[in-house]
């Protein structure tokens, strides 16, 4: 029997339950944000057990530290990064990555339902139906649109000029219902000016299949042309 022969095969590596490193290929895909990994990005590993074996999910360091903070904690404690096949020369510390959930947590708890309207803020953006920007300080509409992946769909947030919602409902991937809009946007834009909200109803205008509009605020105005 050759020596090769003889010997015994090495036990299976422990995996640690977390690493940090900068991602070697641009293959892997965040699992919190869906989007890819760049190459050298930095990246969390979470150890998980699947149908094909232990690995790891890999998510953005960043994506991580704003939807789970707490797995972000432990791999710090843990000092993750020493686990890579080359640990990164530079992290953030992790007090700025708490920072970066707080400011998650509180953009999700004024979270908006959809339909409603705003004051956009900045002048930059585009009309998403026609294509037109988007004056700073004028009243925009928010309707949701679909997204869809195989058989799931995910409603996304898109802004659209007021006089454009009616043609953007009857898209096929709008998934904002036309039955009780007004109310619902109503409803969903907490305390917005009720002048500048009745003026958005009218630039609205008349509903795909007619459906009436209630009035804002329960009120009748008069839009007057400029002269």
């Amino acid at each position: 029997m050759s020596e090769a022969e003889g010997q015994q095969p090495p036990a299976e590596q422990q995996l640690p339950t977390y690493m940090i490193e900068g991602a070697r290929s641009s293959r892997s895909r965040c699992k919190t944000c869906r989007r890819k990994i760049d190459k050298g990005a930095l990246r969390l590993g979470i150890l998980i057990e699947g149908p094909y074996g232990v690995g790891y999910m890999w998510h953005h360091l960043n994506c991580a530290a704003r939807r789970q903070f707490d797995r972000v904690r432990e791999a710090y404690r843990e000092e993750a990064w020493l686990n890579a096949k080359e640990p990164p020369s530079k992290l953030p510390s992790l007090e700025a990555l708490e920072v970066m959930q707080q400011k998650a947590e509180e953009k999700r708890r004024n979270k908006k339902d959809i339909p409603y309207v705003e004051i956009d803020p900045s002048g930059r953006a585009k009309c998403k139906h026609c294509g037109e920007p988007m004056e700073k300080g004028s009243v925009r509409a928010v309707l949701g649109r679909g997204v869809y992946f195989g058989n799931q769909v995910r409603v996304a947030p898109i802004t659209v000029h007021p006089r454009c919602v009616a043609a953007e409902l009857e898209k096929d991937d709008c998934e904002t219902e036309v039955e009780g809009l007004i109310d619902a946007m109503r409803a969903n834009s907490g305390e917005f000016d009720p002048a500048l909200f009745a003026a958005a109803v009218a630039d609205i205008g008349e509903l795909p299949e007619g459906e009436p509009q209630p009035a804002a605020a329960g009120e009748t105005i008069d839009i007057k042309p400029d002269i």
